[in-house]
């Protein structure tokens, strides 16, 4: 099985792009070590804190990519933010043990 690191090292970037958006604040703080936030929703954004090991995940990756061709990564929640169903991210982020 091969790895596709240009995909990983697309989404660390398309991560660390999406993060020096935002600001430090009281929120961003309480994420621990090996996890990050992202804001998932189509009207209303719910938050999760998810492990970074997701980002190597290809089926993430093309959800990353799909979310960036469509809507771009400036987000005034300064976040990854994620405009699909809560349900479809929840089902594919617990298929791969994100949570």
């Amino acid at each position: 099985m091969a790895i596709r690191m240009p995909r990983i090292i697309q989404a660390r970037k398309i991560l660390k792009r999406s993060l020096s958006n935002g600001s430090t604040t009281p929120a961003s703080m309480d994420i621990p070590k090996g996890y990050f936030a992202i804001y998932v929703g189509e009207q209303e954004k719910k938050r999760f804190v998810v492990s970074v090991s997701l980002l190597s995940e290809p089926n993430f990756q093309e959800l990353l990519h799909q979310a960036e061709e469509e809507f771009g990564y400036n987000h005034p929640m300064g976040g990854l933010t994620i405009p699909c169903s809560e349900d479809v991210f929840t089902d594919l982020a617990s298929r791969l043990g994100a949570f």
